[in-house]
């Protein structure tokens, strides 16, 4: 009985440690906690942002640019009429537009024509247009100029963009006022001076008359 016992508690205690070596192993020890603490991989970076990309849809025609260059240019639309044909119009615009048109009527430089060439979508603005125009004014001495412009979308139309507006604004005062302006008149030349006429010598052969009374 005895012998039988002592094998039931040998028996027990065997069991008893292949439990605790069991769990022990499944257990991770601190020294690999700390290991696989370390070994995570940081986050990918972010990635970078992409470049902004032209719109699918095609260019417009030029003569869609041609006919916004016109309007802006026709003395006989009012400039509150013409707000939507600039980007960021104000009041303001609609008085700069009216004083253009009066000094491009008064500087002989109208009618204007347009050609718009070499469309591109903007490299800045991607949904804007991009433009080299060239414009034919009626005045000789400043007869042709190229201006690069940009056009910015608007209710399936296009207006010009409040930056080549400013411009063109700025470049055709400055063009007109040199020319419309008169210059200083010069001074009336003197009025040349008359000789004072020659007494004539008196005919040779003829006797002055006497003042003494005949004898």
């Amino acid at each position: 009985m005895h012998r039988n016992r002592r094998l039931a508690v040998t028996a027990i205690t065997a069991i008893t440690a292949v439990a605790t070596l069991g769990v022990a192993g499944c257990s991770p020890s601190p020294d690999n906690a700390e290991n696989s603490t370390s070994t995570v991989a940081p986050p990918p970076p972010a990635a970078p942002s992409a470049l902004p990309v032209p719109p699918s849809a095609p260019l417009p025609p030029p003569e869609a640019l041609v006919d916004v260059l016109s309007r802006l240019a026709d003395p006989n639309i009012p400039g509150d009429k013409k707000l939507d044909l600039v980007e960021g119009s104000t009041p303001d615009t609609a008085a700069a537009l009216d004083r253009f048109t009066t000094a491009a009527r008064d500087g002989g430089y109208l009618p204007m024509n347009f050609a718009a060439n070499d469309l591109a979508w903007s490299a800045t603005n991607p949904s804007d247009v991009v433009a080299t125009v060239v414009v034919t004014t009626a005045q000789p001495e400043n007869r042709e100029f190229t201006f690069p412009m940009e056009f910015t979308p608007i209710h399936g139309g296009w207006q010009l963009s409040q930056r080549t507006s400013e411009m063109l604004l700025a470049l055709g005062n400055s063009r007109t006022s040199q020319t419309s302006s008169p210059g200083t008149a010069p001074n009336p030349e003197p009025a040349p001076v008359e000789p004072a006429p020659e007494e004539s010598p008196p005919a040779t052969g003829s006797v002055a008359p006497s003042s003494s009374p005949p004898g």
